[in-house]
């Protein structure tokens, strides 16, 4: 399983194309195959700030999801509004299970 965790800060009073942005990814990576859950939120303290939350079964769940349209619009939108190079973590995880 590989879980990305992805963070990118706007320019400032610049989100609101973003935010459109990202809600057509989640649309378009949510019912891929391969894609275990697919998320992102907005920063409670800082309304220009989001973080995507994306856990995919394989490399290859994680390529496909990459190569969606909506995705590569979304990075072409990020070199115009985000206000610093994004951060991304990619992890790779032996096992899991439910908390609780």
């Amino acid at each position: 399983m590989i879980v990305v965790r992805f963070k990118v800060q706007c320019q400032p009073g610049k989100s609101d194309p973003l935010v459109s942005a990202f809600k057509d990814v989640i649309k378009a990576s949510r019912p891929l195959e391969g894609v275990a859950s697919f998320d992102i939120g907005q920063d409670l303290a800082d309304p220009d700030s989001f973080v995507a939350t994306e856990v995919f079964e394989n490399e290859a769940a994680l390529e496909r999801q990459e190569a969606l349209a909506e995705v590569q619009k979304t990075i072409t939108l990020l070199g115009e509004l985000a206000a610093a190079p994004p951060e991304a973590t990619i992890f790779h995880v032996s096992s899991s299970q439910p908390w609780g």
